[in-house]
C-alpha cells in the first residue's frame, strides 16, 4: 500500500458540463490491482487456469469486489468497511479495512500532480490496444506513476464506489482508468464509464484502498456523500426516454432502482 498525499482534484462530469473542487486527506492505496495470486487466496481458491498468478483478477463485479475487501479486512483483522445486507451496500467512512477509492481518490492518485491525459507517453506506462495482446497483463511491467502506482492507466479498468449517473443510469458504479483492448482516447485520466454492480466484464478488475477517511457519523468522505447521490439521482420534469434514475437512494445503496 502506498501513502497518497493530501491534495486537490478537479473532477468533471461531461453530461451535465459542471466541475467540481474536491479536497481529499491522505489515504492508501495499492501499487498494484488486486492480482489472482491475492484474490484467489483470500477466497480458498486456485488461479484460474488460464490466468497469470500476478495478472490482474477481472470479470469481478463491483458487489463481488466489496464482498472480497470485507473478506481481506476480517483476514488481517481490520474492521471491515462495508455492511453488505437486503438494504444494499453500506460504507462506513471511518472503519479501518479494506474498500475500493473513491471516484475522486482515484483519479488524485493516477495522476499524481501530473495535468495532461497521462502521467508519461502512453505506451510506457499503460497495455492498450496498441500492444495488441489478447487479455490483462502480469501488473508492474510499465512505468509506474510519481506516486509509485503501477498500472493506473491501461491493462484493467478499475471499480470505484461512487455511482455513474444515478439520475440516467440508476445503479450504475463507476470504472476508470481504460484497458488493455483500448484505444488510446479511453485510456486517460479522466475518461470515466460506468456498468452495473453486478456486471463482470474481462477488461474490469480493482484496486484496494484502506483506512479510515472520516467519522463514524458521517455519510461523505473523499469527494462522495450520501445528499449528493440523493441531489444527482433527482430529475425536474419528464424523465427522458431510455433513462432510468435511481429512486429510494439511501446511504449507499447499490441495488435500489
Amino acid at each position: 500500500m502506498i501513502a497518497v498525499p493530501a491534495g486537490s482534484i478537479v473532477l468533471r462530469d461531461a453530461r451535465t458540463k459542471t466541475s467540481r473542487t474536491v479536497e481529499l486527506r491522505s489515504f492508501r492505496l495499492a501499487s498494484y490491482p488486486v492480482t489472482w495470486e491475492l484474490y484467489s487466496r483470500v477466497l480458498g481458491v486456485k488461479v484460474p487456469g488460464t490466468e497469470e498468478a500476478d495478472a490482474p483478477a477481472h470479470s469481478v463485479s463491483w458487489l463481488q469486489a466489496v464482498n472480497w475487501c470485507n473478506a481481506l479486512s476480517v483476514e488481517a483483522g481490520l474492521a471491515p468497511a462495508y455492511d453488505v445486507g437486503h438494504a444494499g451496500v453500506l460504507w462506513d467512512v471511518s472503519a479501518e479495512g479494506f474498500r475500493l477509492p473513491t471516484e475522486a481518490e482515484w483519479e488524485w492518485a493516477c495522476r499524481a500532480e501530473s495535468t495532461g491525459p497521462h502521467y508519461g507517453p502512453l505506451p510506457n506506462i499503460a497495455w492498450t490496444d496498441a500492444d495488441a495482446v489478447t487479455g490483462a497483463q502480469r501488473v508492474g511491467r510499465k512505468q509506474p506513476n510519481a506516486f509509485g502506482l503501477f498500472d493506473t492507466l491501461g491493462n484493467v479498468w478499475e471499480w470505484c464506489w461512487d455511482y455513474s449517473d444515478p439520475a440516467r443510469y440508476a445503479d450504475y458504479r463507476v470504472l476508470r482508468g481504460g484497458g488493455w483492448a483500448d484505444k488510446h482516447w479511453s485510456v486517460r485520466a479522466s475518461v470515466r464509464r460506468g456498468s452495473m454492480p453486478g456486471a463482470q466484464l474481462e477488461d474490469l478488475g480493482f484496486r484496494l484502498a484502506l483506512g479510515a477517511v472520516g467519522d463514524a457519523s458521517d455519510h461523505a468522505a473523499q469527494g462522495w456523500s450520501q445528499r449528493a447521490d440523493q441531489e444527482r439521482a433527482q430529475i425536474n420534469g419528464p424523465i427522458p426516454l431510455g433513462w432510468t434514475p435511481l429512486r429510494g437512494i439511501s446511504y449507499g445503496s447499490p441495488e435500489q432502482s
